[in-house]
Formats: structure tokens, sequence, C-alpha cells
């Protein structure tokens, strides 16, 4: 898909991943509708972009509001669905009101979103959906059901309507970002990996996000090698990848990231 002109709505544009997103998009050309809860950082990430950039305030905690967000937004190309909620921890936990909050914002908003958009899509033969998941959506971990199943449930909801847009000239990706430093649910963490396990940036997810939309790719990963890999026996042997990670320390890290998560609440 060609970005020079395009009108590209980011959801949760107020986080660091979010910003590089929409800076990513506006510098290949596109007008970027920048979307999130905190009005005062999307003004100056506007600000910063440029007449390209525009901004909805919206909480996808209401379950009006992706709706509402989409018409708003006008007759976009690219829906970015990257907002969501940490959302780590043991189940018990959590309270049904906590599960429905992170259901909405990390599964609904953008199946509720992503019908809307590809409605004006298909009548337009154009357009692109692309929702930014992460690795736990590929390798359940302990301490993370509730996370693992909004991030699984996107990837088979993208594949699903990537078939389904096929015929209509419309392109669905995912894009799988492993541990992301400097900015994200795990940088706001400050959790300490174990030894030799490498992150990414916020760039390097928007980089893998462009190229995702211009050349239609269904998955991304960005993760260095050891995680990609990790990720793709967890598909095929899961027992055997979750042994592996609780000897390597994953179960570590996955009970202090649930832990900060639960302090911030």
């Amino acid at each position: 898909m060609e970005l020079r002109g395009a009108r590209v709505l980011v959801t949760g544009a107020t986080g660091g991943i979010g910003q590089a997103l929409a800076t990513a998009f506006a510098a290949r050309g596109a007008d970027v509708v920048l979307t999130g809860r905190r009005a005062d950082v999307l003004k100056e990430l506007a600000d910063g972009i440029g007449a390209r950039a525009t901004t909805l305030t919206a909480d996808l905690t209401d379950r009006e509001a992706p709706l509402r967000l989409v018409e708003e937004a006008g007759d976009i190309d690219v829906l970015v669905a990257n907002a969501a909620l940490p959302a780590s921890g043991l189940l018990a936990d959590y309270s049904v009101a906590e599960i429905d909050r992170a259901l909405d914002v990390n599964l609904r908003a953008p199946i509720v979103m992503a019908k809307a958009a590809a409605e004006r899509m298909t009548a337009r033969r154009r357009g692109h959906l692309v929702f930014i998941s992460s690795l736990s959506g590929k390798a359940a971990s302990g301490r993370a059901a509730l996370y693992n199943a909004t991030k699984f449930g996107m990837r088979g909801f993208a594949l699903a309507m990537r078939e389904d847009m096929r015929e209509h000239n419309v392109g669905v990706s995912t894009v799988f970002p492993g541990f992301i430093r400097d900015a994200g649910m795990f940088a706001e963490a400050e959790v300490t990996l174990p030894r030799g396990v490498g992150t990414r940036s916020p760039r390097d997810v928007a980089r893998a996000t462009v190229r995702a939309v211009e050349k239609n790719i269904a998955e991304v990963d960005v993760a260095p090698l050891a995680l990609r890999v990790g990720a793709l026996i967890a598909g095929a042997a899961p027992a055997m990848a979750a042994a592996f990670q609780r000897r390597a320390g994953g179960d570590r890290v996955v009970r202090d990231l649930a832990a900060r998560q639960r302090h911030k609440r």
C-alpha cells in the first residue's frame, strides 16, 4: 500500500510505541489521526509532527468509544490498533470488572474498530488493518492468562480477517513485539531480564509496522532471534516451551512484571 497521502488512525498514541508509530507513518507522507486518553500528550505529539497530524481524545474503556472514534476519524486508509492495557498476574487477582476492562481495551475495541473501518475500506477497495499484538499472542506464560487470552484472540481474529478481506483488496497485518526497551508495558514496569535476553526499541516496532502495511505482510515479529524461535517452538510444543521458559528465568520475569502492574492498577 502506498502511504503517501494515506489517512492513518493510530490508537494508544500517548504511549511511547504509539508515538513512534505516528512519527514513522507521518515520515512516509501519511496524514495521522492520533488518539488516546491524554489530550495534552496528543497535542505535544501532533505539534512535533506538524500539519500532517490531528488528534482525537478517546477512552477505549468506554464501550461506545470505538465506533465513535472511527466515525469521527472519517475515511481512514489504515487502522493501527495499538492501545492496550497491561494484564499480567494470576486471574484470581483480578476482579470481574478488571477482567472486562482488559478484554474491552485489548480485544473488543480492536475488533469493533476493525468492523467499522473495514466496511468503509471494502466499499473503496482500499485499506489496511494493523494490530499491534505481542509475542504473548504466540507463546503463553504463567501469571499472564488474561493478557495471553487477549493477544491470542487478536492473532486469531486478524488471521481470519486477512482471509475475509483478501477479495476486497484490504490488507491485514499483526505485529508481535517482544521485550521493548524505553517505552511500553515492559519498560514501564522496570523489570530486569535474564542475562542474554535481548530487546528491541519502539522505533523497531514502528519500522516493522510500516513495512507490514506497505508489503501487506500477515505477521511480523519484532524481537531477537532467540525469542522468535522460542515463540515458534511454543506454537508447536507449548509444554516444552513452558518448561524451558521456567528454567531460563522467565517465570521470575513474569512474576515481577505482574507485581509491578498490580501496584499501578
